[in-house]
């Protein structure tokens, strides 16, 4: 019995962990939300140091251009995610009620 190739074992990983991430993402509840972005937005800090040091470390054309991309990806992924949760922590503060006009009768 031949082995498993390789590409189809790493095809098997990709939906499996597709699939586990749609179900981990759509059940957490609204007020986890804002800590768990906060911690996406860490590791994905994380994954911009180690792109930049792949992209440096890499002789061949594709690999630099690859390693410039996962950098720009991850930059706009922490960007997004900091106005992602910028947002959500406004929905918890108290809106200030407006002050009734001077000629406005109550």
């Amino acid at each position: 019995m031949d082995a498993v190739s390789p590409i189809i074992l790493n095809l098997i990983i990709f939906v499996l962990a597709i699939y586990v991430g749609y179900h981990v993402v759509w059940n957490v509840t609204p007020a986890l939300h804002t800590p768990l972005m906060a911690v996406t937005n860490a590791i994905s800090a994380i994954v911009i140091v180690g792109a930049m040091l792949a992209a440096a470390l890499t002789e061949g054309g594709l690999g630099k251009t690859m390693g410039v991309l996962a950098v720009a990806l991850a930059a706009v992924n922490v960007f997004g995610g900091f106005l992602v949760t910028r947002r959500m922590l406004e929905m918890f503060k108290k809106k200030e009620k407006k002050a009734p006009a001077a000629g406005d009768k109550a």
